[in-house]
């Protein structure tokens, strides 16, 4: 043994609670070969947050498998009872689970840990898109919800998304509260929680796939408003799920609002755990991941490209210009025309309706277009924390209180449109766009130029987004805590905790902070900012004396250190993204330090 006595008894308990023989052996082989700093790793237990669990596939505490989804069900199970007594067995939960390599085993794990309490479980039979879950947990009006997927993550990777009974993804306190019974229910509960086909045949298994199939597209046709105009479009469209569940759901989609057959990418259509045609299966990277997508649409005539990420709760559009070229829309580009379009379809058949109860909602670290949009149409706009357990989560806080929520969006190419599920939605969203460019095409207008249009009546929002690649989460910890103790002799200081800020980049002068790590607002008379804190992650938002306003922050699922800007104006489009590539070459260099620190630039 290794003569740590903590890690030894680590890995003798996994050893022996591990009913797995292809991950019980991984961590024996390690142990025989005295492979203890690799043991260390695997056997650091992954925390559960807000997004649930991500993580790569393999052996031990640190990642996705078996028993580390039979521990954090046995926990989250527990906390349920907590939250709801004896109704979490009548109201039961909801598992769907995506198309990666076992994806299908740990939904039904995590079905048998519900089940042998007695708990109803309502299990798909087939892969769904992630948004099915949330629609679910309100159809059936369960406790929860669980969908097992990773997004739009590497191959290796897979993860474990909850929702709570509002169909909203979880927002604290519950992650910590989660956290605290899977910590104390990690023995498995019995050798028979390990069969997969356990629940087969129980009256609390249902299959609930037939119905919400049925269910969401039925409600989905309440979106369609120009019928008529989309089954008689001289449009095409090409369509990709990237590999993932999308097609059939895609397909239904546009049937649903009579939208001509799009064009298969024949090589990416069907489900494939590999993602064999793509290094990452996120659409949200641009023209790498849609090259097939181009190919298809160029021999088959088609002017608009849409792709799902392999969950489809994501969209991402291309559109053919008229020298050949595509443009692949930015996730705030989208948001822009979705906004546009969602409110010129809703105000047109509601042209009497109180403005003032009508919202929309982004995060915080995407375009603040919406906001314009609304100060000059008089509806009601707010930003969020990012994510879409934010957006959902206010959005039935509004409902609530009795409000229409039109539409939310996330500049990583997330949409909510309407409020059927609450949370993005990229399979409603692709046929709400589709019909848009239908309904432009009749009059002679392109995406491209509409966004124009959009820009010159609201203003012009010019946005430059990316990441650096990191993954030592001390390296991490240190860029950001320098950027807390700067320094320079000019800074902005937080008098509550002495932390100095930059008050500069290069020559651009920094005229506020917000710090929402640690709740600091250089802008608010109290200095205490306005949005929830969140101490778990970084982030600080930095707001520059030409208008810039940039934020720095890490992912709560990838190995990235993002940073967001944008710059309003109407001096000339060209001035502005002149000016704004500046400050952020500046920015990254003085801030991030990428040679220094070893960061990865985002990949081409």
């Amino acid at each position: 043994m290794s003569g740590n006595e903590v890690l030894d008894q680590a890995i003798s308990t996994w050893l022996e609670w591990d009913k797995n023989e292809k991950t019980k052996n991984e961590i024996k082989k390690l142990s025989e070969a005295g492979k203890f700093d690799d043991l260390k790793k695997l056997l650091k237990r992954m925390e559960f947050g807000t997004a649930g669990l991500r993580a790569e596939m393999g052996a031990g505490n640190s990642r996705m498998n078996d028993l580390t989804i039979i521990q954090t069900t046995q926990g989250f199970c527990k906390y349920l009872f907590q939250q709801f007594g004896d109704d979490l067995k009548s109201k039961g939960v909801i598992i769907g689970f995506d198309s990666r390599h076992n994806s299908t085993r740990f939904a039904r794990l995590a079905a048998n840990v519900f089940g042998l309490q007695g708990v109803k479980v309502y299990l798909y039979s087939k892969i769904v898109p992630t948004p099915f879950v949330p629609y679910g947990v309100l159809r059936y009006k369960t406790c929860a919800g669980i969908m097992v997927t990773a997004s739009h993550n590497p191959k290796q990777d897979n993860g474990y998304k909850v929702y709570w009974d509002n169909g909203a993804q979880i927002i604290p306190p519950h992650d910590t509260g989660i956290a605290e019974c899977i910590s104390s229910s990690l023995p498995p509960s019995c050798d028979e929680v390990w069969n997969e086909d356990l629940m087969k045949g129980k009256p609390n298994l249902i299959d609930p796939y037939d119905d919400v199939m049925e269910a969401y597209y039925k409600d989905l046709n309440n979106y369609c408003m120009y019928r008529s105009t989309n089954s008689s479009t001289n449009l095409r469209f090409t369509y990709t799920p990237v590999h993932g569940v999308g097609l059939a759901f895609a397909r239904k989609s546009f049937e649903t609002f009579s939208l001509p057959k799009f064009e298969d990418v024949p090589e990416q259509m069907n489900p494939d755990p590999e993602f064999s045609t793509v290094k990452y299966p996120n659409p949200e990277e641009g023209k790498g991941v849609l090259l097939l997508a181009m190919r298809t649409a160029d021999s088959t005539g088609c002017r608009i490209i849409l792709a799902n990420d392999p969950d489809a709760d994501r969209l991402a559009i291309a559109e053919k210009r008229e020298d050949g070229s595509w443009k692949v829309f930015s996730g705030n580009e989208l948001g822009s025309l979705i906004g546009w379009w969602t409110w010129y379809s809703f105000i047109t058949k509601n042209p009497s309706v109180d403005r003032s109860n009508v919202y929309m909602l982004s995060s915080t670290v995407s375009s603040m277009i919406l906001r314009s949009i609304a100060q000059k149409e008089g509806f009601s706009f707010e930003d969020t924390l990012t994510g879409f357990k934010w957006m959902g989560n206010r959005t039935d806080q509004l409902l609530k209180e009795g409000k229409t929520v039109l539409f939310a969006f996330e500049e990583a190419i997330g949409y909510m449109i309407g409020t059927n599920v609450l949370d993005k939605d990229g399979i409603s969203a692709m046929s709400v766009v589709a019909e848009c460019a239908c309904h432009l095409n009749t009059k002679n207008i392109t995406l491209t130029q509409q966004l124009h249009n959009i820009y010159n009546t609201y203003g012009d929002h010019i946005t430059s987004n990316s990441y650096f690649i990191c993954h030592d989460s001390d390296k991490i910890n240190d860029m950001f805590q320098r950027l807390r103790n700067y320094g320079n002799c000019d800074v902005i200081i937080d008098p509550s905790t002495g932390n100095k800020y930059p008050s500069s980049a290069g020559k651009f002068k920094i005229d506020a902070i917000r710090d929402l790590t640690t709740g600091f607002d250089s802008r608010q008379s109290d200095n205490k900012a306005i949005l929830p804190t969140t101490p778990s992650s970084h982030m600080i938002t930095f707001y520059f004396s030409n208008g810039v306003v940039l934020t720095i922050r890490t992912s709560g699922t990838e190995p990235k250190i993002k940073y967001y800007s944008e710059m309003c104006g109407s001096v000339g489009r060209e001035d502005l993204v002149a000016e704004l590539n500046e400050l952020v070459n500046v920015m990254c260099q003085e801030f991030y330090q990428p040679e220094k620190n070893g960061f990865l630039t985002r990949p081409t």
